[in-house]
């Protein structure tokens, strides 16, 4: 379970990103975060991912409390949560294999585990055959497709996607949606930073839509104009 409570987060420069927002995510939802720009999505995103801390309030993540979180837990925490990442950030040189094994590798994962988990999660976002390939050999989507895997490579429960589909079609930006879709429904909790309003309206999921700082709006089907 994610939950901000009274969170603010406000920069050195003095730019105040968040003003004071609570919310509540639940293990197994799925929720778009969308919101023009400087509305505050990435810094709630930031926020989650440890990369910055709250100015006032509370956040806890999956049992985690991000203000005042142990050293020794933040490997736990990491671990707990996948991050997609609008430009792929694959490693260039390293195959799929390569790529998804590295990332295992990094929370201490031993050599059998990774030879059985990868061809499963490639299976499961539609790359197994791709397994040799170095991301350059791949296409936009495919290339999604294996950072999609790499953040659900751990087992994590909750996976944060920051603009996945930015740098995809139309048609590539739903095949991608459709099958986060699918991962959420195997257990999975997805928080999707999204400006696409289009897509967001074409999948009815909770949608949290803030401006300035602040939560405009919160519900299922909640229409983005």
């Amino acid at each position: 379970m994610i939950r901000l409570t009274d969170v603010q987060k406000e920069y050195d420069n003095g730019t105040l990103a968040l003003r004071g927002i609570s919310l509540t995510i639940e293990d197994g939802e799925f929720v778009f975060l969308v919101g023009p720009s400087g509305s505050g999505k990435s810094t709630i995103i930031k926020l989650l991912t440890g990369e910055v801390m709250p100015t006032k309030g509370r956040i806890m993540i999956n049992g985690f409390s991000m203000t005042n979180i142990a050293e020794r837990q933040i490997p736990l925490l990491r671990r707990s949560i996948g991050v997609i990442f609008q430009d792929f950030r694959l490693i260039e040189k390293k195959t799929v294999y390569e790529n998804l094994s590295f990332a295992m590798r990094a929370v201490g994962a031993k050599a059998r585990e990774i030879k059985k988990r990868i061809p499963y999660v490639l299976e499961l976002v539609g790359l197994d055959g791709k397994m040799d390939c170095y991301p350059a050999e791949l296409s936009g989507g495919e290339q999604q497709r294996v950072a999609i895997a790499r953040a659900l490579i751990n087992n994590p429960s909750t996976i944060i996607a920051d603009e996945p589909t930015g740098n995809l079609d139309p048609a590539r930006s739903f095949e991608i949606m459709t099958l986060l879709e699918r991962i959420n429904r195997l257990g999975t909790t997805l928080v999707v930073v999204t400006h696409e309003k289009d897509l967001v309206n074409q999948f009815q999921k909770r949608v949290i839509a803030l401006e300035q700082g602040r939560i405009t709006g919160d519900g299922i089907g909640y229409n983005v104009r």
